[in-house]
């Protein structure tokens, strides 16, 4: 099996020439199943935040049933999660100090982590608040909301946060892109508020196409981590196809880059730059097929994934890399939102 899977990617680096596009298509297929296989008999042993990930988006993927149990189970923890934080915004000081707590804990691994991680402590109680956010975005998308008693008074909380200010910062925006757009998004589909035009024109104020070409490579992939976020977050991560016409301009700026794309793009980021597309229903567009091949090109023949830039194999760091990967190579056209998990746990905060 290995060693057809290995002349299958050595047909794609040849480019193909003796396959017709049917043929390359499966050839791609082959490789997403494949990826989605090692990945498939190692799910029980990564973290509950990566089998979550996966599992999500494999069921939109698929709308396959047996994806529903790892959604179940993180059905369950947001619940009680999103409980205990509804309940502390009740005691005064109860945000501040998850704010301090969550930026004191913040990963400084990285070059990326430590300013992101300084940013946040000058934002008050912003750390707490996008974690909040996120949660009560999940519990929506999975039909959780009415099941969480008192939730109005999160969603209250939300509004009284200056989210403008934060998400239409120069400096937030430098190193935050992907997560503004993001957040923008989030609020508007929680009807909190709607930011997203605002936070659209700080974006494009503060990457004119003339100074994308200077960029150094961290921001140039802050850049189109961004402008993918823009799409990937209106299709409610997957749940849905989005409009061309509002994101034309996302998709003129990407079609702009495509050979730094293919350059200096990392795999996760190329992969994004494909999602763009397939969501606005442009799967014809040339640059998603170059991203496909050069994802197949990308996998490594001894452990049928996609490794890190470094090389780097260990599944759990690679597995926001390959489930994008195998989104873009099996992509099926159509998507499956949810899933709902309302009659499962609609009725878990009454009992």
């Amino acid at each position: 099996m290995r060693k057809l899977f290995s002349l299958m990617i050595v047909l794609v680096l040849a480019g193909c020439a003796a396959m017709g596009p049917h043929e390359e298509r499966d050839v791609q297929r082959d490789a997403g199943l494949a990826i989605q296989a090692v990945y498939e008999r190692a799910l029980p042993t990564l973290s509950e935040d990566k089998q979550r990930h996966f599992a999500q988006r494999l069921y939109r993927l698929t709308g396959e049933q047996r994806w529903r149990a790892f959604n179940h189970a993180y059905g369950e923890r947001l619940l009680a999660r999103v409980e205990e934080d509804i309940a502390g915004l009740a005691e005064p000081g109860y945000a501040a100090a998850r704010s301090r707590a969550i930026v004191d804990d913040y990963s400084q691994r990285t070059a990326k982590q430590r300013a992101r991680r300084a940013m946040l402590g000058e934002w008050g109680e912003i750390a707490f608040a996008r974690g909040l956010l996120f949660r009560l975005v999940q519990a929506e998308y999975h039909g959780l909301l009415p099941a969480l008693e008192d939730h109005e008074r999160a969603l209250g909380y939300l509004a009284k946060i200056d989210w403008a200010a934060f998400l239409t910062d120069p400096a937030v925006i430098g190193i935050y892109a992907a997560q503004v757009a993001n957040q923008a998004y989030f609020l508007h589909q929680l009807g909190v508020m709607d930011l997203r035009r605002e936070v659209e024109a700080a974006f494009r104020r503060h990457y004119p196409p003339d100074r994308v070409a200077g960029l150094d490579d961290a921001e140039y992939r802050n850049w189109l981590y961004g402008l993918t976020h823009f799409v990937i977050a209106d299709s409610r991560y997957y749940q849905r196809k989005v409009d061309p016409e509002v994101h034309a301009w996302v998709l003129e700026a990407l079609e702009r880059e495509t050979a730094d794309i293919l350059a200096r793009a990392t795999a996760d980021i190329q992969a994004e730059v494909a999602l763009a597309f397939l969501l606005a229903g442009r799967e014809d567009h040339p640059l998603v097929g170059r991203v496909r091949e050069a994802l197949v090109a990308a996998v490594d023949p001894a452990s049928d994934i996609i490794p890190s830039p470094v090389g780097e194999k260990g599944l759990a760091g690679g597995e926001h890399r390959n489930v994008l990967a195998i989104m873009v190579l099996r992509w099926p056209g159509r998507l499956h939102p949810g899933p709902d998990l309302s009659d499962a746990l609609g009725g878990r905060s009454a009992e």
